[in-house]
C-alpha cells in the first residue's frame, strides 16, 4: 500500500510514478563512461528500435516532444500566416509548437467519449489558411485518424500525430505515430515510457526525415556543411540509453496498465462517474485513466483523505489560456475540463490498491450524492 509520510499518516497512492531503476541508472552510467554522450550510438540504436513500434517508419530522436512537434511543423514548411486545427483539450505544448513556428492554431472542440478532436468540428474549420490538422492522442486514446485522414486528404493537408500520450496506442490494429505524414512521441518521465526527457518523431517520408535531422543539429549532416538554418535539439546518449531500457519493458508496462484498467472498470460500481470510453477498433493504452466525476476539486480532496491522489488534466482548455485566448465556443471541451480526474494506473499500482482505489470512488461519490 501506501508510503508512509513525515508525519506518520500514508501518503496517497500517486497518480503517477516515473520508473528509474537500475537498469536505467546502469544505462546511463555505461554511457557517461564512454564520453560519447550526445547525438552518438545509443541514439542511433534507440530510433531503430523505436521504429519497430510504428510500423518500420524512419524515427528522428529529439529533446523533448515539444521540439518534436515544432520541428515536424517546420519541417514541412508551416510558418507566418498558416494555420493549424488542433484540439483545445490538451496540454499547452500542442499549441505552443504551432506558435513557434509562427503559425496559428485554430481549436476544433472534442468527442466527449474520447477526449480526442471531433472530426466533424475540424472538417468544419478548414479554411484557406489551413495548413495542417494535429490530433491528440489524448490519456492514450487513439485519436478518430480513420475519419481525419480522409479530411487531411481531401483539402491538400498534412496530419500530424500529437501521439505524446500514446506509445503503443492503435487504431484498427495500425499503431499511433504511423497514421499521419508524421507522429511526435514524448519521452517526459511520467509517460508511459520515458527517457528522463526527450522525443521521437516518425515518418514514412524519408526527405521529410532527413530535413528533420538537419533542422535538429544546427541544419548539419556533416560538421560544418550547413545546408538550412537549425536548432539544436539533439537527444543525448544518456537519454537514449534511458529510452532503450524503457522501450524493452513497454510492452509489459502496457499490459499492466490496461490490466489496471479493466480492474478498475469493473470495480467502480457508482452511476455518479463515469468510467473510461474506448471507441471499437481501438486500443487504449491507458497513460491516464480518467473519470468524469461531480463536483470534481471536492472529490479529489475526499480522495485524498482516503489515500488515493488523482489529477486533472486539462483544468483550462488552451482557448482558455492567457497566450490563445481566443473566446470560441467549445462546449465538450470546457465540461470536459470541468468534470475529469484521472486516477492512479501505473504499472506501480498494487492489486490491493485498485481495490482501494476503487473503494474510495465509489464511497466519495456516495458522499457527494
Amino acid at each position: 500500500m501506501s508510503v508512509m509520510s513525515m508525519h506518520g499518516a500514508p501518503e496517497p497512492i500517486p497518480p503517477a510514478r516515473p520508473v528509474i531503476g537500475e537498469a536505467e541508472i546502469e544505462a546511463a552510467v555505461r554511457v557517461l563512461r564512454t564520453g560519447r554522450v550526445v547525438q552518438g550510438p545509443e541514439v542511433a540504436a534507440f530510433e531503430e528500435e523505436f521504429s519497430a513500434l510504428v510500423e518500420g517508419r524512419s524515427c528522428v530522436a529529439v529533446n523533448s516532444g515539444t521540439s518534436a512537434l515544432q520541428l515536424t511543423l517546420l519541417a514541412l514548411g508551416v510558418g507566418g500566416g498558416d494555420e493549424v486545427i488542433v484540439p483545445s483539450f490538451s496540454f499547452a505544448a500542442t499549441a505552443n509548437a504551432v506558435r513557434l513556428v509562427g503559425a496559428e492554431p485554430v481549436f476544433a472542440d472534442i468527442d466527449p467519449r474520447t477526449y480526442c478532436a471531433d472530426p466533424d468540428t475540424v472538417a468544419a474549420l478548414v479554411g484557406p489558411r489551413t495548413a495542417a490538422i494535429m490530433p491528440v492522442h489524448l490519456y492514450g486514446h487513439p485519436a478518430a485518424t480513420d475519419r481525419l485522414t480522409p479530411i487531411a486528404e481531401r483539402h491538400g493537408l498534412a496530419l500530424v500525430e500529437d501521439a505524446c500520450q500514446a506509445h503503443g496506442a492503435a487504431l484498427h490494429a495500425r499503431p499511433t505515430g504511423a497514421h499521419g505524414v508524421a507522429g511526435c512521441f514524448s519521452f517526459y518521465p511520467t509517460k508511459n515510457m520515458h527517457a528522463l526527457e526527450g522525443g521521437m518523431i516518425t515518418t514514412a517520408d524519408p526527405e521529410l526525415a532527413r530535413t528533420l535531422r538537419l533542422l535538429r543539429n544546427q541544419g548539419m549532416e556533416q560538421p560544418y556543411v550547413n545546408e538550412i538554418v537549425g536548432a539544436n535539439m539533439r537527444m543525448t546518449d544518456v537519454n537514449a540509453a534511458v529510452g532503450r531500457v524503457q522501450l524493452g519493458r513497454l510492452t509489459e508496462w502496457t499490459e499492466r496498465r490496461r490490466a489496471n484498467a479493466k480492474r478498475l472498470d469493473a470495480l467502480i460500481t457508482s452511476d455518479a462517474v463515469t468510467t473510461p470510453y474506448v471507441a471499437d477498433g481501438a486500443r487504449h493504452v491507458y497513460h491516464q485513466y480518467t473519470l468524469r466525476v461531480p463536483e470534481r476539486d471536492r472529490f479529489k480532496a475526499e480522495l485524498a483523505a482516503r489515500g488515493v491522489g488523482s489529477a486533472a488534466y486539462y483544468p483550462t482548455p488552451i482557448h482558455r489560456l492567457a497566450p490563445f485566448s481566443t473566446g470560441d465556443r467549445l462546449p465538450e471541451t470546457d465540461r470536459a475540463a470541468a468534470e475529469v480526474l484521472s486516477l492512479p494506473v501505473h504499472p506501480g499500482v498494487t492489486d490491493r490498491e485498485i481495490e482501494h482505489i476503487a473503494e474510495a470512488v465509489d464511497s466519495v461519490a456516495g458522499s457527494l450524492r
